[in-house]
C-alpha cells in the first residue's frame, strides 16, 4: 500500500467535515498559521503533529489515525474495547 499525502489528507478531512482552519486551530489550542503548516505539502511541517493533535483530529473527525497517516483507504475508526470497570468500586 502506498501512504498517501499526509498533509493532503488533513486538509481534505477537515474541509469534508467543514472545519475552518481557525476552528481547528482553536480547538488543537494553536494558531491558524500552525495548522496551515500541518496542511502544507510544500513545508514538510507535518511531521511536527503533535500525537495529542492527531489523537484529537480522529477523534473529531471520527475517523482512525491510519486514516490521517495515509497508511488506510478506509476512514472508519476503529471500535473502541469497553472501560474496564474501577477496582474497590460497586459490589
Amino acid at each position: 500500500m502506498e501512504i498517501k499525502s499526509i498533509p493532503l489528507i488533513l486538509k481534505n478531512v477537515r474541509i469534508q467535515q467543514g472545519y475552518t482552519q481557525n476552528q481547528i486551530a482553536e480547538i488543537l489550542n494553536t494558531t491558524q498559521q500552525q495548522v496551515c503548516k500541518y496542511e502544507n505539502i510544500n513545508l514538510k511541517n507535518y511531521r511536527d503533529l503533535p500525537l495529542r493533535h492527531l489523537v484529537t483530529l480522529a477523534r473529531l473527525y471520527n475517523v482512525s489515525a491510519d486514516y490521517l497517516l495515509g497508511l488506510t483507504d478506509v476512514p472508519d475508526p476503529y471500535p473502541r474495547s469497553p472501560e474496564p470497570e474501577e477496582k474497590g468500586q460497586g459490589g
